[in-house]
C-alpha cells in the first residue's frame, strides 16, 4: 500500500483535563491491548491529563454517564490487559444519530471535564468520534480526539493493517491447519470440509487461512494463482465477498480437487453474495442497529449444495463464530505490541493539540518488517471500507496471490507468555469503581 502523507499541524497551547476512554462494535483479542497503551501513555502526562476515566459499553455508557476511575486499577491488571480478549470496558454497537445524542455526550464531557476522548473502534465508531469532534469545535469547546484503531476484519481505509487482524489471521490459519489434518485421516478423496469466517464486506480473514499451506508446497508451487494447484495443502478453495460466488463454477472446483486429494477444505467468508447479490444462507429479514444483515450461513448454504451436486461425497461445515475473535491464546505477539502502539500513539498526539484523527500504521524497511504511526483525518476513515485488493486475488477467482502471503506473515508472528491459573489462563477484570454521575438520568432509546 502506498505511505499516505498528511500534513502536521503546529501543536496548540497546553490543555489541562480528564482523559476518557471507550471501546466500541465486535471485540478482537488485542483490544484490551490497545486500551493498556492508553492508559500506560496516559499516566505519563500528569501535567496534562488530571484523571483517566473509562466509558462502560462504549458510547451509550458515556450518555448515561457511566464512568469508571481507572486510576484505580492495580499495575497487575492493566499488565494482564494485554492478553484478556473481549472489551474489558465493554462495548456496545449503538448507532448515534439523533442531535440530542451529540448534545448529551457533550454535556457529559463538560461536567467531567473531559479534554482528551480515544475510542478505540472501527469504521463506524469512527464516524461518532468524528462527529463529537466537529460538534466540539462548533461549540467552542476544547477537546482533543484521537481514535484507536480495532477491526478484524483489516477493513479500515488508509492504514497499512488494523490491531485484531493479525492475531484472528493467525488463529484462522492455525485451525485450518488442524481442522485439514482430521479431514485427510478421514477422507477418501470423498470428503469437503467449509468452514465460515467472518468478513462482511471485505475478505481479508478468508485470505489468511492460505496462512495454513506448508511452506514447501507454497515454494513449489509457482502456479498458485493459475488454477493448477489443486494438490497443495489446505484450504483448496477460498471464497471471498469481494467475487461474486456461481455454483457450477465452485463444484467444478470441488470435483477437480476431490481428483487428487483425500478431501477439499473450503474456506468462505461469511459475507460472500451471488451473482444477484443475495448472500448465502444469511437472514436478511433482520438488521443490526447499523443496518446491516445478520450474516452467518454461507458454510451451510455451500455443505447443502456439495451434498446435492455429488453422489457418495460427504460434507461438514463448521463455523468460528466469536471464537476466532475471542482466541487471546492464539495471539500475535506482533500484533499486541501494535495495539499497544496505536494506544500509546493516539495519547501523544492528543497531548500534543492534534484533534479529529487516528492513529493508522504505515510499514517501514524492505528487508526486515517494521511500522511507522501516522496520523488520518477521521473524516477519512468513518463509513470507509478498505477492501481485499483484486491483485491479490488468483486468476480462478478461488485462491489468493503469494503476495499475500509476503503481506500477512509478518503480522502473526510471535506469540505470548499467558500466566496460567489452575490449567486456564489468567485474564484481567477491572474493578470498575465508579465516577459519581452529575448529571441528571438520560432516557433510555
Amino acid at each position: 500500500f502506498p505511505k499516505p502523507t498528511f500534513h502536521l499541524f503546529p501543536p496548540m497551547s497546553s490543555l489541562s483535563g480528564n482523559l476518557l476512554v471507550a471501546q466500541s462494535g465486535g471485540p478482537t483479542p488485542v483490544i484490551n491491548a490497545s486500551l493498556a497503551g492508553v492508559i500506560a501513555e496516559a499516566l505519563n502526562h500528569e501535567d496534562e491529563i488530571v484523571e483517566i476515566l473509562g466509558g462502560l459499553n462504549g458510547i451509550q455508557g458515556i450518555l448515561h454517564e457511566q464512568l469508571i476511575d481507572l486510576a484505580e486499577e492495580s499495575q497487575q491488571t492493566l499488565r494482564n490487559l494485554e492478553h484478556t480478549p473481549g472489551a474489558a470496558l465493554g462495548t456496545c454497537r449503538y448507532k448515534v444519530k439523533k442531535q440530542e445524542d451529540f448534545d448529551r455526550i457533550l454535556q457529559v464531557f463538560e461536567a467531567h471535564n473531559i479534554r482528551y476522548f480515544h475510542y478505540i473502534g472501527g469504521n463506524d465508531s469512527q464516524d461518532t468520534a468524528a462527529k463529537i469532534d466537529a460538534l466540539a469545535k462548533e461549540r467552542g469547546y476544547e477537546l482533543r480526539v484521537i481514535g484507536v484503531p480495532k477491526t478484524i476484519d483489516n477493513d479500515l481505509p488508509l492504514t497499512d493493517h488494523c490491531p485484531g487482524y493479525g492475531s484472528v489471521a493467525k488463529h484462522i490459519a492455525l485451525t485450518v491447519r488442524e481442522m485439514s489434518l482430521d479431514n485427510a485421516a478421514m477422507g477418501r478423496n470423498d470428503f469437503v470440509s467449509v468452514l465460515e469466517v467472518m468478513g462482511r464486506n471485505a475478505g481479508w480473514l478468508a485470505a489468511a487461512s492460505v496462512l495454513a499451506q506448508r511452506q514447501d508446497k507454497r515454494d513449489d508451487s509457482k502456479n498458485a494463482a493459475k488454477n493448477t494447484h489443486y494438490s497443495c495443502s489446505a484450504p483448496h478453495i477460498v471464497l471471498l465477498p469481494e467475487v461474486p460466488f456461481n455454483a457450477d463454477n465452485f463444484i467444478r472446483r470441488v470435483e477437480e480437487v476431490l481428483k487428487t486429494n483425500l478431501h477439499c477444505f473450503v474456506v468462505v467468508s461469511e459475507g460472500v453474495q451471488d451473482e444477484a447479490g443475495n448472500f448465502l444462507g444469511a437472514d436478511t429479514t433482520n438488521t443490526d442497529a447499523f443496518g446491516h444483515a445478520v450474516l452467518g450461513g454461507a458454510g451451510e448454504y455451500l455443505r447443502t449444495l456439495v451434498e446435492e451436486r455429488f453422489s457418495g461425497v460427504k460434507a461438514r461445515a463448521s463455523k468460528l463464530g466469536i471464537a476466532q475473535r475471542s482466541a487471546s491464546h492464539n495471539a500475535s505477539k506482533t500484533d499486541v505490541e501494535e495495539a499497544k502502539l496505536c494506544g500509546r500513539e493516539a495519547v501523544k498526539a492528543a497531548v500534543k493539540g492534534e484533534s479529529g484523527k487516528m492513529v493508522i500504521m504505515s510499514r517501514t524497511g524492505k528487508e526486515q518488517y517494521g511500522v511507522e504511526t501516522l496520523l488520518a483525518p477521521l473524516a477519512d476513515i468513518a463509513n470507509g471500507v478498505k477492501v481485499f485488493p483484486e491483485k491479490w486475488i488468483g486468476e480462478d477467482k478461488m485462491s489468493i496471490h503469494p503476495d499475500f502471503v509476503r503481506y500477512a506473515l509478518p503480522l502473526i508472528q510471535g506469540e505470548l507468555q499467558i500466566p496460567y491459573e489452575q490449567g486456564l489462563p489468567r485474564y484481567a477484570e477491572l474493578s470498575k469503581k465508579r465516577v459519581q454521575r452529575l448529571l441528571e438520568a438520560y432516557p433510555t432509546a
